[in-house]
């Protein structure tokens, strides 16, 4: 789509503005990892923590969001990417507005997420990545959706038909095995409160 005559405005308030407004610093923290390691159940946890805090966060959840702004997409690898690319505009855009946002999607594709990652801005994007055997996320199944796909009934599932690419360099690795979802929550908290994300100097 050509965008050779659709012109960026820029408005009088800016994200430093709405940022001082609000006390806090706009971000993305991008939970990526496979189905069952616990990225909604963390974000939810997430969100919640820093709302006790007077901190406003939101949390774009990949579920959710496939019943609306991403309905027409499958799961195809094109799908997957366009689903991802979508996010991440949107995640720019909270940020942008002085956010904390917190997405909790698959991303199994580290150019994808490369790409979300550059759309927010390096600096503001902070990849964390749930590090749950798949033996383990397998037996959670708290969808029943591993067992769909073992019997054929879902094609192209993360993990099982289709491929997870973890990530190289996150700005946070969670085990989340025998560890509570407060603990987990409040890791992350610490990572943006070490980052400067929380309040302003």
């Amino acid at each position: 789509m050509s965008t050779r005559n659709v012109t960026l405005h820029r408005g009088a308030i800016d994200r430093a503005a709405r940022e001082q407004l609000l006390r806090q610093r706009g971000c993305v923290v991008w939970l990526t990892g496979l189905s069952g390691a616990g990225k909604s159940t963390i974000a939810h946890a997430l969100q919640e923590r820093l709302h006790e805090e007077g901190k406003l966060a939101y949390v774009l959840d990949g579920d959710n969001l496939r019943h609306g702004l991403n309905g027409d997409l499958g799961f195809s690898d094109h799908d997957r990417r366009e689903n991802i690319r979508r996010v991440g505009e949107v995640a720019a855009l909270f940020a942008d507005a002085g956010i904390i946002t917190v997405t909790a999607f698959i991303s199994p594709f580290r150019a994808d997420r490369d790409r979300a990652r550059a759309i927010v801005g390096d600096e503001r994007f902070f990849e964390v990545f749930l590090d749950v055997p798949i033996e383990i996320c397998e037996s959670r199944d708290p969808k029943g959706l591993y067992r769909k796909a073992r019997a054929g009934e879902i094609a192209d599932f993360t993990g099982i038909s289709s491929p997870y690419e973890p990530p190289l360099a996150p700005a946070l690795t969670i085990r989340n095995v025998g560890q509570g979802v407060a603990d987990c929550a409040d890791a992350i908290r610490l990572e943006l409160e070490r980052r400067g994300m929380l309040g302003l100097a």
